[in-house]
């Protein structure tokens, strides 16, 4: 038996399980008062703060470092690679560091997992972040060669879910052919192929359906207009279109179950409205990406939070169940992700990917 420790930094918060093969033995948070975080002037210089609570948890729970098989870290805001299990390697490490595309608290995730395994010479891994880019050339296009498309969407629980549709239907991964939605405060919606991700909407900053987060796509002109008509800054702008943009824009709150409470007791149409187009456009790009994989779809699966809501997922099934047979898998299991990830290498189903051979064939 495989004992796996996981290790998934939040901004405010870091969470913790031990796994015995699959099996999850303990779940802990650690929460980090915001008056403590402010003491950091970045992300990276929380690491000693955070490890040391780690620490001091895992004597608490009376688990012992030495018995660990493998530390896995949730990964961060790294270079554009394959889908997969990692090995932390030192190009890793430096660009977490140095964050190479942006500072995010994941990016504690890899760090973290390495400095506790280091102690008695064991691996540490991160699985499928964030960055996970198995786009095919045509999907790269955008219009504009100053703006090329990105890959930047839920890869973990994409990539998670597709392995349980797979294990449904008794097929492989890599065999299948499935559109995924993931529909959380942001939505991303992706077309997997043999086992690669090879188009997806960048659901962190501004493509796709909008979200209770999130604007989605906009109209580029109106938005070039909006940029310079000196109303907003920058900062502005890109706040409109991640963390107020979306439902929470037109709404005043981020809370699906809130409003449909609401509308249930005052019957607004304003509220019934605005669901109803993000069910729209969620369904019309799932509907877009049946052309990417030319009408061959074994399954479409939505996943994430909101697949909590049975009023959005049936308004949903309504208009795709056309394509494919539709799978609910609600909510997003990312502890448990993380350790199959790393089950999968230790009882040599898969092998461990390498960063920096992977960086360098990009």
């Amino acid at each position: 038996m495989y004992k796996i420790l996981v290790i998934n930094p939040g901004s405010t918060s870091t969470k913790l399980a031990l796994f015995n093969d699959i099996q999850k033995s303990f779940d802990k948070s650690l929460h980090h008062p915001v008056s403590e975080l402010a003491g950091f002037s970045n992300v990276i210089d929380q690491f000693e703060y955070r490890l040391e609570l780690i620490l001091q948890l895992l004597q608490d729970e009376n688990v012992s470092l030495r018995d660990i098989d493998a530390y896995v870290g949730r990964g961060g805001l790294l270079r554009p690679i394959p889908g997969g299990t990692y090995i932390v390697d030192k190009q890793m490490l430096k660009d977490l560091r140095s964050g190479v595309q942006g500072e995010h608290a994941s990016n504690l995730g890899g760090i973290l997992a390495n400095a506790l395994a280091q102690k008695y010479n064991k691996s540490a891994y991160i699985v499928d972040p964030v960055v996970v880019d198995e786009l095919d050339e045509p999907a790269r296009l955008s219009g504009h060669p100053h703006l090329a498309r990105r890959s930047i969407f839920h890869a973990l629980n994409h990539k998670a879910v597709a392995y349980k549709t797979a294990e449904l239907l008794g097929k492989k991964y890599t065999d299948l052919n499935l559109i995924i939605a993931h529909l959380g405060g942001g939505i991303s919606v992706a077309a997997h192929k043999k086992g690669r991700v090879i188009d997806v909407n960048n659901a962190l900053d501004g493509e796709g359906p909008y979200s209770p987060e999130r604007s989605g796509t906009l109209p580029a002109g109106d938005l070039v207009r909006l940029c310079f008509s000196g109303q907003f800054d920058q900062q502005h702008i890109l706040k409109m279109i991640t963390g107020k943009g979306g439902i929470v824009a037109y709404l005043g709150t981020n809370n699906i179950k809130e409003l449909q409470d609401r509308n249930r007791t005052k019957n607004d149409k304003t509220i019934q409205k605005i669901l109803d187009g993000m069910v729209y456009q969620i369904s019309k790009e799932i509907a877009a990406l049946a052309a990417v994989l030319k009408g061959k779809i074994d399954a479409i699966v939505l996943t994430g939070g909101i697949a909590n809501n049975k009023f959005v997922i049936e308004q949903i099934k309504d208009r795709i169940s056309f394509l494919a047979p539709v799978y609910n898998f609600p909510g997003e299991e990312e502890m448990d992700a993380l350790a199959l990830g790393a089950y999968r290498i230790l009882n040599g189903q898969e092998k461990a990917k390498i960063y920096a051979k992977e960086v360098k064939q990009q």
